[in-house]
């Protein structure tokens, strides 16, 4: 299946229209939570070449809407002189909503762990979405749309990555301090840590806490990248502090089973960083 970008109001003079931009080996369709009866649209997109004889690896990118055809051509490209560029042939699933625009309301209500007290305004005034759903939609993911994957495709499940930006970075922390079994690599770019603060240090803490007991030994060792542009750091909130100091806690974590870096994209600001977060997001994930 091939997905279509936009159609030409009409053909440039003296030249064919041959229709909408197509991305090779995509597809997409519509998947609903049977839990919160919540509505996904789901992208795939198959690597060039076969499957390695552990199936692929997973790719999964929040935002799918916004980030999900960057994400796949960074693979497309990439992967073809891996020696090269770091980058190893994976499967890209797209986490989006069903809708044309790059972002949807829901994101507020999936990606945030609890209700906020303090941010319920957007910057217009307006009243935000509800929120708190991130438990609900971390199962979503696990028990619905990776089985539903691992049908559709040869997957290796002891090499799948999850990559989310700004409140979707903040999900991606959610999911490693609450199910690092979950998924090998995080990627958490840009991620919202003033949203929930108080909250996700408490699950820190709860995670270091399992770390230092002992309870990632014996299984394959889960990564973690915290990035973040260094325009950011001008931000009122913060955020670009707070993620530097966790990547920084983490990062001696290394001999208890967690290997967890920091990178700061050098003048790039809090949307600008998404091309370079994807690809280094890619690289690490590829690393052995």
């Amino acid at each position: 299946m091939v997905s279509r970008v936009g159609t030409p109001r009409r053909a440039f003079q003296g030249e064919t229209m041959y229709g909408g931009v197509e991305i090779p080996n995509t597809g997409q369709h519509v998947m609903r939570s049977s839990k919160t009866n919540l509505s996904y649209r789901i992208m795939t997109a198959l690597p060039p070449g076969p499957p390695p004889s552990a199936g692929y690896p997973v790719f999964y990118v929040l935002d799918g809407n916004s980030v999900f055809a960057t994400a796949v051509e960074a693979v497309r490209v990439q992967c073809r002189r891996p020696e090269v560029t770091g980058v190893k042939a994976a499967l890209v699933v797209g986490i989006g909503y069903p809708t044309d625009e790059p972002f949807h309301p829901q994101r507020y209500y999936d990606y945030t762990p609890e209700k906020t007290a303090k941010y319920t305004r957007k910057p217009d005034g307006t009243v935000l979405p509800e929120q708190g759903g991130a438990a609900a939609f971390l199962d979503f993911i696990q028990e619905e749309l990776k089985p539903a994957i691992e049908r559709e495709y040869p997957v290796d499940r002891l090499n799948q990555t999850i990559m989310g930006h700004s409140l979707g970075g903040l999900f991606v922390l959610h999911a490693l301090f609450t199910r690092p079994d979950y998924f090998r690599t995080y990627i958490a770019g840009s991620p919202s840590i003033h949203w929930n603060r108080e909250w996700l240090e408490e699950r820190e803490r709860l995670f270091t806490s399992a770390l230092d007991a002992g309870s990632l030994h014996g299984r394959a060792g889960v990564r973690a990248l915290i990035a973040m542009g260094e325009l950011e750091n001008a931000h009122p909130s913060g955020n670009y502090g707070m993620a530097r100091e966790m990547a920084s806690r983490l990062s001696k974590m290394e001999s208890r089973g967690l290997t967890a870096q920091w990178h700061s994209f050098e003048e790039e600001g809090h949307v600008s960083v998404l091309p370079g977060l994807i690809s280094r997001g890619l690289r690490f994930a590829s690393r052995p």
